[in-house]
């Protein structure tokens, strides 16, 4: 399989938004080494020439796009700018996203349309640009980065969690118009990954003389694998969806959650501690 996964992609356009840092990164580099050539998109222009550059290093072909992927122009510039260098991009991870904290009575009017228009426009902006050239092309794979939060909650996350349940919506619906036309269309939705978002989060909310490397690993604790996910862990995931190894999926949520969401919030005691006498 690993030789499989090597060229999957060979010969292959793909797309990557927010590549900067963190997951999108992390899809860009997977994308590359199963043998695509990779645009890869992100607002922060140091960020995505890096990763661009690290392609390269490794014998790649990338091109850093600078572009706010919720401005409808500059996603649609990034998709012709990918088209005239390579052809159409019929491998797109439309993965950018900010976390923002608040409950219905503290989150602003302004806070909010920022969350829906990086989390969720963005999203549909990549998909009106890219589905096109898949149909085209006789058809493609278009994966959206969800979460867990798109299906189970925290608290005081009101903006980023519908913004998530708004990108499995999506993706159903994608998937059902275009599946006549060879396009599929998935979404993951990963529990905590150790990502600069996550540690962002971690630096946030520490306190109580617990360091944010302490809180970080207790977020990773919480998952009944016991530990926080690595970035790569999800790309395998995206590049999974992605592939023809995933040729009869479509229209589904994949958990990347280390058991996050299979886990009942009320624990029984371990077998030791049940006694068998009645």
């Amino acid at each position: 399989m690993a030789n499989v996964a090597e060229a999957e992609f060979q010969g292959r356009v793909a797309l990557v938004t927010g590549a900067g840092r963190g997951l999108g990164r992390a899809s860009a580099l997977r994308l590359h080494r199963g043998g695509a050539r990779v645009a890869c998109l992100d607002r922060d222009a140091e960020a995505v020439l890096a990763v661009a550059a690290e392609i390269v290093a490794e014998g790649g072909q990338a091109l850093a796009l600078v572009c706010d992927t919720s401005v409808d122009a500059q996603v649609q510039g990034a998709v012709r700018d990918t088209c005239a260098h390579w052809g159409p991009p019929t491998l797109v991870h439309a993965n950018a996203g900010i976390q923002r904290y608040g409950t219905a009575l503290d989150t602003s009017e302004a806070l909010w349309d920022q969350v829906i228009a990086v989390n969720v426009k963005s999203a549909f902006l990549v998909a009106r640009a890219t589905v096109p050239h898949m149909v085209a092309s006789g058809g493609g794979s278009l994966v959206l980065t969800a979460s867990a939060q798109a299906m189970a909650t925290q608290t005081n996350v009101l903006a980023y969690t519908t913004s998530k349940a708004a990108l499995v919506g999506m993706c159903r619906a994608l998937a059902m118009d275009h599946a006549p036309q060879g396009v599929r269309v998935n979404c993951v939705c990963p529990g905590s990954v150790d990502t600069p978002m996550l540690r962002a989060a971690a630096e946030l909310f520490a306190e109580g003389g617990r360091s944010p490397d302490q809180l970080a690993r207790a977020w990773g604790a919480s998952h009944p694998l016991g530990r926080l996910c690595r970035a790569e862990e999800v790309a395998e995931a995206v590049a999974f969806l992605l592939s023809e190894r995933a040729s009869y999926i479509t229209g589904t949520a994949l958990p990347v959650d280390g058991g996050l969401l299979a886990r009942l919030g009320v624990i029984l005691p371990g077998p030791e501690s049940v006694s068998s006498e009645p």
